[in-house]
């Protein structure tokens, strides 16, 4: 796993069990589409079909290697729930 990028980012798996600790795949799996449908920003690293580990997201989005700042999450979680 690699490190992230300044101490304010959060790797994908990380805000999706920040967010929600019992669902954390399934906030994955909506954190993913935001990012691809461009509505959280995100600094993304995507997996090559071959190197899949555990459950897919959508456009290969490497959970772990994937980085989000904490302020980018937070406003995004607030238009969620707005």
């Amino acid at each position: 796993m690699s490190t992230p990028p300044n101490d304010t980012c959060l790797s994908l798996h990380d805000a999706a069990r920040l967010l929600s600790p019992a669902a954390a795949h399934a906030t994955e799996v909506a954190l993913a589409q935001a990012i691809e449908h461009g509505e959280l920003r995100a600094n993304v690293k995507r997996w090559a079909t071959e190197q899949w580990e555990g459950r897919q997201l959508p456009g290969n989005i490497n959970r772990l290697e994937t980085w989000i700042e904490r302020s980018d999450l937070d406003a995004w979680a607030a238009r969620r729930t707005a």
